[in-house]
């Protein structure tokens, strides 16, 4: 089976926590690792931090690739620019994606995130990241590298904590997973559940061992489940409609 799967990053993170994912997927597939301005392969451009320009410039530099078949996986802040992006390319009457993951990333709700971690004092915000785990010690403990850090992590989450999602009418006719830690306080397994009145279909909410970041150390047992859930969704419209259980 071909397919070009895009994969988009964390707040303050860039393709490179998931670097080793494309040798654990298949072969035959085109694995695309996104990095949004400012860093990693868009080191050079300058960051964005409202969601809609950042959708925008995907659309732009993504474009013609956005065509035949086509996933995206999308990780906390990834998250919600992969649905984004899936919503905008549904109301332009374009090809959607044949199936749309999201890891860690809660529910949309009206009122938005309900947090202000992009305002913290320095010292508040090392310590949230540190419960949230994902960033290495070296760039919580060295002045240098944290200097260079802060502007980048403090952008991606005011895009997050300053988005709001638009009303829907009708669910996304795109097959939806959803994957999240057991443990995660930030998008928690009861926000995560709230995505099954999103998409139809919805192919289940699949939990995992650890918290925000529970792919890490190893993303293996993720990665199996994700390319289990591509083939559902890739043969759903050849057979019956099946109930999607919450699995892990």
């Amino acid at each position: 089976m071909e397919l070009r799967l895009f994969i988009f990053h964390h707040a303050g993170g860039s393709h490179l926590p998931y670097r080793g994912w494309p040798a654990l997927l298949p072969p035959s597939w085109d694995v695309r690792l996104v990095d949004a301005p400012g860093r990693g392969l868009g080191a050079d451009q300058a960051p964005i931090a409202d969601a809609d320009r950042l959708v925008d410039h995907f659309l732009e530099c993504l474009g013609p690739e956005l065509d035949g078949d086509y996933a995206f996986f999308g990780h906390s802040m990834g998250g919600l620019i992969a649905y984004e992006l899936t919503r905008r390319i549904l109301d332009a009457g374009r090809v959607p994606p044949r199936w749309l993951g999201l890891s860690a990333r809660s529910a949309p709700r009206p009122e938005g995130e309900g947090t202000q971690r992009h305002l913290l004092s320095d010292g508040e915000l090392r310590r949230e990241l540190v419960a949230m785990g994902g960033t290495p010690g070296a760039v919580l403990e060295n002045r240098d590298i944290w200097e260079l850090f802060a502007p980048v992590i403090r952008n991606d989450l005011r895009l997050v904590e300053t988005w709001r999602p638009r009303p829907e009418s009708t669910p996304m006719p795109v097959p939806l997973s959803v994957f999240g830690g057991r443990d995660d306080a930030v998008a928690p397994p009861e926000r995560l559940a709230g995505w099954a009145d999103r998409a139809d279909p919805f192919l289940g909410l699949r939990l995992f061992e650890g918290g925000h970041f529970y792919f890490q150390p190893d993303p293996t047992a993720v990665l199996r489940q994700l390319v289990e859930d591509v083939h559902r969704a890739m043969s759903w419209a050849e057979g019956p409609r099946r109930t999607a259980p919450v699995t892990g």
